[in-house]
């Protein structure tokens, strides 16, 4: 067991839920000027659920954590996207998003106490200075 290695996903799993249950108007003043696409952080999240999966068999998720886990990923797996654009715009216009909330809000509940969490630090905007 990698325990550093562990705890740093353990923490980066939980921030990025933290910004999945947040509410839209935090969500949409943390992407501020990004263009994030909603594909990259369905990809995101769906990885850090199936990286739950081997830190629960390492003690570091419990049961419980496991399944909400696994909830959220399966919403997250029926979200079509192809057909969709910026996350910013998905946030107000695809139900998943308000039933992705609900399931990550409910699991950080369990896991932490309350689903009001700080939001992860935004990742720099990509800039071409070669």
């Amino acid at each position: 067991m990698n325990h550093l290695g562990d705890t740093n996903l353990r923490t980066r799993t939980l921030r990025f839920m933290a910004l999945l249950a947040a509410d839209i108007q935090d969500q949409i003043a943390w992407l501020g000027e990004r263009e994030l696409g909603t594909t990259d952080v369905v990809e995101e999240a769906k990885l850090l659920c199936r990286v739950s999966e081997g830190l629960a068999e390492r003690g570091v998720f419990g049961p419980a954590d496991l399944r909400g886990l696994r909830a959220i990923g399966r919403r997250l797996g029926e979200i079509d996207t192809a057909r969709v654009g910026l996350w910013a715009n998905s946030l107000t216009t695809d139900q998943a998003w308000d039933d992705i909330r609900s399931l990550t809000r409910q699991f950080l509940l369990t896991n932490l106490g309350d689903w009001r969490q700080p939001l992860p630090r935004p990742a720099r905007p990509h800039t071409d200075d070669r």
